[in-house]
């Protein structure tokens, strides 16, 4: 009985590692199955003209006449990878063919792809170089060999030319075409980048404008209340009643005004444009000194308004700043000129600005060093980007003669001349 032939026995995992192999052989050399199929189409193409070119001199048409054309269109294989060569090796290629194997074959079936790759990779000067210099040698050898007249010799290369011509102009609109893709997303990235940027800059920019706001109407409520609740143990300590209610209402109408603006900032941190009650937002302005001195005076420091020059209706994002400018530098008189110390107020009305000028007697210990560190490094720097976000400015600083300045311009002419020109 005849033994069964054994089959071939191969390793585990011989299939995985074979697939893996030829994976990197064709990322290696840049071979796709799409680069096989043009392969074959341009081989075909050239076996055609290898079969109809004739002439005199030429070679007879045999297995090797075959082989040679095979042999021109292997460069087209890695087209995708090395365009440029692809283009140097078929030509090179083309001209041994003519040297040693002679038949008069037109180039453009094999040139006509590689052109075409090479002018979509950019080398246009190559792409056109390559085939006029074909050209112009085939009409000197042919018309030196056959002596046919120019229009024969036109009308016989014409189609080489065309065919060739167009490879070369479809190519250069491709890669065209390409760029001005590749440019228009670059486009789109960048803008989409600068919006992302623009947006982060606005919650930003929002962000801190919530915390100056959040910064001065807490910081200046606590810091009156925190004194006018001192001056209520000192009256409770000398049996003064009169006093201790006039201190306590203090505290009371100063803790409702901080719980309105509370709730006015924490709905625009909400993004709602009401607050909690359904009321319309409110900004504060100067409209709402009196107040503001009748609370800093309340708290025990003594404080003389002023306002020089007529009064003008100001633009609100001014009106805002001006008295948050003038809270919160009657907050720090309060938490660090000292109980002793008098303050006063300068509202001077000029044609183009608004001038803020607010200054204490600086009677305690701590009036320039506490301003100027730490405790109210905030204050400070938030009262100096108000002035500059209305296109103002602002200098603090002790003054030559003991105490505290708080100095702002704002601009109020130019304020308004924008708002007139901001669409509504």
């Amino acid at each position: 009985m005849p033994h069964p032939r054994r089959l071939r026995q191969f390793p585990p995992g011989w299939s995985s590692r074979y697939r893996d192999g030829v994976g990197r052989l064709r990322d290696t050399l840049g071979i796709r199955l799409v680069d096989v199929g043009a392969a074959l189409a341009v081989l075909a193409a050239v076996e055609i003209t290898v079969v109809t070119g004739t002439g005199p001199g030429a070679h007879p048409l045999n297995a090797a006449a075959y082989l040679a054309g095979a042999a021109l269109v292997v460069p087209v294989l890695f087209r995708r990878k090395w365009p440029l060569q692809v283009l140097i090796a078929c030509s090179v290629l083309l001209l041994l063919y003519y040297w040693f194997d002679r038949r008069d074959i037109s180039p453009a079936p094999l040139l006509c792809l590689p052109l075409y790759d090479a002018a979509v990779a950019g080398y246009l000067a190559v792409a056109i170089v390559i085939p006029v210099f074909f050209m112009s040698a085939g009409l000197f050898v042919v018309g030196a060999s056959t002596h046919q007249g120019l229009v024969s010799l036109a009308s016989e290369f014409l189609p080489s030319v065309v065919v060739l011509a167009l490879a070369i102009a479809l190519g250069d609109t491709v890669r065209s075409r390409r760029a001005l893709a590749a440019e228009t997303a670059d486009r789109l990235r960048i803008a989409e980048e600068e919006r992302e940027a623009e947006t982060e800059a606005s919650v930003a920019q929002e962000r801190l404008r919530i915390a100056r706001e959040l910064h001065d109407t807490v910081a200046h409520s606590m810091a009156t209340i925190t004194v006018q609740a001192g001056s209520a143990l000192h009256l409770l300590d000398e049996g003064r009643r009169a006093g201790i209610r006039n201190a306590l209402v203090a505290i009371r109408d100063t803790s409702k005004s901080a719980l309105a603006d509370m709730r006015v900032t924490l709905g625009q941190l909400r993004g709602s444009g009401a607050d909690v009650d359904g009321a319309e937002t409110r900004t504060a302005g100067l409209d709402r000194l009196g107040s503001l001195s009748d609370a800093v005076r309340a708290a025990g420091a003594p404080l003389t308004v002023t306002i020089d020059g007529e009064p003008v209706p100001l633009p609100p994002d001014v009106d805002h700043a001006a008295y948050r400018i003038l809270q919160e530098s009657l907050t720090n008189v309060l938490r660090h000129a000292g109980p002793e110390a008098s303050a006063a107020v300068c509202l001077r009305y000029a044609p183009d600005a608004l001038i803020v000028h607010v200054t204490d007697d600086g009677a305690g210990a701590d009036a320039a060093g506490g301003r100027a560190g730490s405790a109210a490094g905030h204050g400070l720097t938030g009262m100096t980007e108000r002035a500059a976000a209305v296109g103002g400015e602002l200098s603090a600083g002790p003054r030559a003669d003991g105490g505290f300045e708080v100095i702002a311009r704002l601009p109020v002419a130019a304020a308004t001349a924008a708002q007139a020109v901001t669409p509504p």
